[in-house]
């Protein structure tokens, strides 16, 4: 087929068109007020797609969104017992002054101050923490609160399903907020034996098109938050799926959470409940009379353990600068487990500039992820961290998905963000910062146990010139992933 010549003025029609709209999308983004990396990143990409990128940008670019701080919720979770907040001042005087800044920079980012654990536990492997999860859940008395991005309507979501009914029918309140994009397999037929128990569901984020002026579809709860009685609590990388159950999945991902009792658990609460309210646009007040039992007074914990929060709701990146402020702090040791490296330059120069003063970094990562687009962005910064002094390894066994960090031997962080712009700046996520050995020395011992699974990166190792461009190619979109 022969396409018809354009006359001169339809050319000129479009040329005029078309340098419009660069214009126009030009403006709108650069008023957002980005990193000019990741602002150039968008300009340039969506350049390339005439006007169909008003579209993308309008679904998936950024914005700044509203999210209430529970005011009170928060005033009386900062209420810890006189014990409580003595034992975390003699630990804050003891404390080396980097990690006193670091409890400073956390609560002044996210608002959440440092708490105190009376355990932490390192739970290795999707088998060993549904364990953990369902007896917390079999000896709740009052309410259980969980909050996911993934609940697959598969054998092990069925199981909690199925528990978290029973406890309900036996007078526990059960709140279940489940992100709509990562759970969109739930559909009504699983819920509707939940909603008969009096299970309280609530999506994140509905993806239907006219609930909102602008939709949020880029915007999801990353969070994975368990909290019983307000007295036990769980968070780190693993999800409610079989994928994370090698006694499902042989293949199943490696990944680890946090089991914590105390009076921490109490941020871990307000975080769910501020989620809660978000999601649902429930009146807050309405829980007054249950918050005493949601936040009960517990024994003051020899732990320090800070939550710490970051979301699209707040500009500070709270986790983000976490990460960079430990890794900055370290002294002999700084060891980043992720399963999706993408950082940006603060974190970059964290790293390698750690190396080259002699610090012991290593990043361990999975050879391949589930997106080949983000493995690839990743590979593309192995050269310059290798040249620094960073350790790479790949974990060769299955899909790694753990996401911790330890600093010598007095700071250890687990969570659910990756170590990536998505994590950083477009979901909301939490992590636990645990100060001293009591989490340090288990998270050590894992990363080392990892290893036996992984193969180091090497400096001279052969690539071809195909996936070095493809990796440098992914590595140019790596601001907008």
């Amino acid at each position: 087929m022969i396409l018809p010549e354009l006359s001169n003025e339809w050319k000129t029609g479009l040329s005029l068109a078309w340098s419009g709209y660069i214009a126009v999308l030009s403006i709108w983004i650069v008023m957002q007020k980005r990193a000019p990396v990741s602002t150039m990143s968008w300009i340039l990409s969506l350049a390339l797609l005439p006007f169909a990128g008003f579209v993308v940008y309008y679904f998936l670019g950024p914005q700044r969104l509203k999210k209430q701080r529970l005011k009170r919720l928060r005033s009386r979770a900062s209420a810890s017992s006189q014990a409580d907040l003595a034992r975390l001042r003699d630990a804050a005087q003891n404390a080396p002054p980097a990690l006193q800044q670091m409890a400073k920079l956390g609560t002044a980012t996210c608002g959440l101050p440092v708490s105190s654990a009376l355990d932490v536990e390192l739970l290795s492997g999707g088998a060993r923490t549904f364990d953990a999860i369902f007896d917390a859940v079999l000896a709740a008395q009052d309410h259980i609160h969980l909050e996911y991005y993934i609940f697959e309507p598969d054998r092990i979501g069925t199981a909690l399903r199925d528990l978290l009914i029973e406890r309900a029918r036996e007078g526990v309140t059960v709140r279940l907020l489940i992100d709509a994009l990562g759970s969109k397999r739930i559909g009504r037929k699983f819920m509707a034996p939940m909603l008969e128990a009096g299970i309280k569901v609530a999506l994140f984020h509905d993806t239907k098109i006219g609930r909102r002026l602008r939709p949020v579809t880029n915007y999801r709860t990353h969070r994975k938050i368990v909290v019983c009685d307000g007295r036990v609590g769980f968070t780190g990388g693993v999800n409610i799926t079989d994928e994370e159950d090698k006694r499902t999945n042989p293949d199943a991902y490696h990944d680890v959470h946090l089991r914590i009792e105390g009076s921490a658990v109490r941020w871990l609460q307000t975080t769910f409940l501020e989620d809660w309210t978000y999601a649902t646009g429930e009146d807050p007040r309405g829980m007054d009379d249950a918050l005493n039992d949601m936040l009960p007074q517990l024994e003051a914990g020899h732990i320090p353990v800070q939550i710490v929060t970051s979301g699209p709701d707040s500009p500070m990146e709270a986790i983000h600068r976490m990460h960079v402020e430990a890794i900055h702090s370290a002294t002999h040791r700084a060891w980043l487990t992720t399963p999706y490296f993408v950082p940006g330059e603060p974190a970059l120069m964290a790293l390698t500039s750690a190396a080259l003063r002699g610090v012991d970094v290593r990043l361990l990562v999975p050879r391949r992820s589930d997106s080949a687009v983000v493995s690839a962005a990743a590979r593309s910064y192995f050269d310059e961290l290798i040249a620094a002094g960073v350790k790479v390894w790949e974990y060769k066994a299955r899909m790694l998905h753990s996401k911790t960090l330890v600093v010598d031997d007095h700071c250890a962080m687990i969570g659910t963000a990756n170590f990536d712009n998505r994590s950083f700046r477009l979901n909301f996520e939490v992590s636990a910062v645990v100060y001293g050995p009591e989490l340090t020395r288990p998270l050590a011992a894992q990363f080392e146990t990892d290893l036996h699974s992984s193969g180091a990166v090497r400096a001279n190792r052969r690539q071809g010139f195909w996936r070095r461009l493809g990796d440098a190619i992914a590595r140019l979109f790596s601001p907008l992933l």
